[in-house]
């Protein structure tokens, strides 16, 4: 069984964006694996392995404009199924 069923990917847009700071909430605020944050000012990639994508979601809209946003169920795929 998978520990963290969601694979959650995400583009945030907007100023003064800190993938240091988004980082460490992460850390602090949701659990979940493989996390990535990277960007710069203005653009961060997020990638997070987490059960409650819809936190991720939330708290990344409430940093600027979310896209290209991909939230595929691992179990499913897994288990051979479209995720």
């Amino acid at each position: 069984m998978i520990e963290y069923r969601y694979d959650t990917q995400l583009l945030i847009e907007g100023k003064n964006l800190d993938e240091d700071a988004i980082y460490t909430y992460f850390v602090d605020n949701f659990a979940g694996d493989c996390l990535l944050a990277v960007g710069d000012e203005e653009l961060v990639k997020i990638h997070y392995h987490t059960n409650e994508p819809w936190k991720v979601l939330e708290y990344c809209a409430s940093l600027g404009e979310i896209y290209d946003i991909v939230v595929e169920d691992m179990d499913r795929q897994a288990r051979g199924l479209q995720g």
